[in-house]
């Protein structure tokens, strides 16, 4: 009698049947290059991705200093237009100085392990991104994780800890697209002496004066006890990450974070690009007010309709769907009818709450948000 061998994977399909029962299989959709749907699903806030002086910015970086950083910023990986784009993030959001990362879940995982160690505290708002959440596990410091947007509970939670601590919040929550009450979380680390980092990925380019960052607009900039992470992925319309803060603490990041020290350096097409948006975004600045302009006309449209949306403080407009089933389904029938738009499920929502994200974006015309309203209120299953 011939034996045989457990499968070792027969675990994953375990896991994936478990999975197609609850509604929650994930697959890959690759897009054509030109594209064939109003697109309400990216990160685009600003419409800048193809603009034509972004990306001839990415092809002219590309040409003049290669298609690869060739290695790490610390060997190889670090140019002369690297540095050109941390002086350039510095100097619009207000900070000191700035170092560049080749994506910004890097850059939060940068963050937060270089400046929480064994010993110290991180308080982490309860509605964070994965790659915070993963940053403070990584960090090896306590981590209390407090109620959503309360800086009283961050209060409490620092309350009594007399060695290294920091909050971290994302500036805008990418689920719901609700801020965060920057002002009172300050207030709150200032009393016991701890940083306040904000992961500002959702807020720059469309909060503060000519889209400068939710933390420009909170007056936070640039104070001595804060430190913002963000992406160059969203409304800059390039690829990458950046840490902004006092000069100290990136030079600290520098020799001790990880993601930085042992990761390939951004690619010089993204370090353009970005370089690109900035400067277009000077030259442009109504392009922020725009996107927040078109955020609400969305919102406005879809609960007029009887839908169920959250009021939108930046570019995210959140549709709640009644089962992570309808919200495939829905996403999939607007889809049908020529509107790509996100569908957010659980793991990737902190409160199980299956969601339609919309994103709004500056190149929206209104006739184009008027039809996206139509589909989204055509296609919605019942008691959406």
């Amino acid at each position: 009698m011939s034996y045989a061998p457990p499968d070792p994977f027969g675990w994953i399909d375990d896991e994936a049947g478990r999975r197609a029962a609850a509604g929650l299989v994930r697959s890959l959709r690759p897009r054509p290059a030109e594209p064939d749907l109003l697109d309400l699903a990216s990160n685009d806030y600003l419409g800048l991705t193809r603009h034509p002086e972004v990306t001839a910015a990415a092809a002219e970086a590309a040409l003049r200093w290669g298609a690869g950083a060739t290695g790490s910023r610390l060997v190889t990986g670090s140019t002369t237009l690297h540095a050109e784009l941390e002086d350039a993030l510095a100097a619009f959001c207000g900070f000191e100085a700035a170092l560049v990362f080749s994506s910004g879940y890097a850059a939060n995982l940068a963050a937060l392990t270089a400046l929480g160690a064994p010993g110290g505290l991180i308080v982490s708002d309860a509605g964070n991104h994965a790659s915070i959440v993963d940053g403070c596990r990584l960090s090896r410091a306590a981590t209390a994780v407090v109620p959503h947007a309360d800086p009283d509970a961050v209060r409490k939670a620092l309350d009594g800890h007399t060695g290294r601590a920091l909050a971290v919040t994302d500036s805008v929550f990418s689920v719901d697209g609700d801020a965060a009450p920057l002002a009172g979380l300050a207030a709150a680390c200032r009393e016991s002496g701890a940083v306040l980092l904000v992961d500002d990925a959702h807020g720059l380019g469309v909060l503060g004066e000519g889209g400068r960052g939710a933390l420009a607009a909170a007056g936070l900039a640039g104070a001595p006890d804060t430190v913002a992470t963000l992406t160059l992925s969203k409304s800059l319309g390039s690829q990458g990450g950046a840490v902004l803060g006092p000069a100290r603490v990136i030079t600290h990041l520098v020799n001790t974070a990880r993601t930085f020290i042992f990761d390939t350096g951004l690619a010089p097409a993204a370090a353009g690009a970005a370089l690109g948006a900035l400067r277009l975004l000077r030259r442009e600045p109504e392009r922020a007010g725009r996107a927040r302009e078109a955020a609400a006309a969305l919102y406005g449209g879809l609960t007029a309709a009887g839908l169920t949306a959250v009021r939108p403080d930046a570019a995210v407009v959140s549709v709640r769907a009644p089962s992570a089933e309808d919200a495939v389904r829905w996403a999939a029938d607007c889809r049908t009818a020529g509107v790509a738009v996100g569908c957010f499920r659980p793991p990737s929502v902190p409160d199980g709450v299956s969601r339609l994200r919309l994103t709004a974006r500056a190149d929206l015309t209104d006739r184009q948000i008027t039809a996206a309203v139509s589909t989204l209120v055509s296609a919605a299953p019942p008691r959406a």
